[in-house]
């Protein structure tokens, strides 16, 4: 078992210890190909949640400042984890996110940048556009509704690929992107609140 396995059945455990966990349509991730996976952001557990609901490994981006916690700087890249640079374009982590979908894998993305302190769902930044419109990967949104609080329910929700094809061929702004795929994000979290 790798690492990453390893730390999926680790995480798959201690969250469904904590919380009711229950995963919707993670069916509706494609088997194969590039796929950028798009959630919403209300707590620290989200990168791990979401890694446990995906049928697929995923490689999240994950803020910098992490990286150079001694434990974290050697496990987090074997947990297929890279640093991004908040606040300013960070070329690397967008070379980065671009070879993990073109080489066939799951890029995981929370579009907001930054965790929802209210729990509402907030305005998506242009990165997650930019991975969109630059590379073929199917767009995935995923919610994430619930309280983070003991044996209380989380639910995560993976909804139907995105068809980007009209923007692509409009040549649309990151920015427009990402505020179709924050629409969506936003639409599966009402259907299931």
């Amino acid at each position: 078992m790798n690492l990453y396995n390893f730390g999926k059945t680790l995480c798959s455990t201690l969250l469904h210890s904590f919380y009711k966990v229950e995963i919707i349509d993670a069916g509706k991730m494609p088997k194969t190909g590039g796929v950028l996976l798009c959630a919403n952001h209300i707590h620290n557990f989200d990168p791990p949640l979401v890694g446990v609901a995906s049928p697929r490994e995923v490689h999240f981006m994950a803020k910098a400042e992490i990286f150079s916690v001694p434990v974290l700087k050697t496990l987090l890249p074997r947990l297929n984890a890279f640093p991004v640079k908040r606040g300013m374009s960070d070329k690397t982590a967008l070379k980065t996110g671009l070879q993990v979908l073109r080489s066939g894998r799951v890029l995981g993305l929370f579009p907001e940048g930054t965790r929802s302190k209210t729990g509402e769902t907030g305005e998506g930044l242009a990165g997650a556009g930019f991975f969109a419109l630059k590379s073929d990967a199917v767009i995935v949104p995923c919610a994430i509704v619930g309280e983070y609080k003991f044996r209380r329910k989380i639910k995560i929700i993976f909804g139907d690929p995105i068809d980007f094809n009209a923007l692509r061929e409009q040549k649309a702004t990151a920015q427009e992107a990402t505020s179709l795929i924050m629409e969506h994000i936003k639409h599966l979290k009402a259907q299931h609140l």
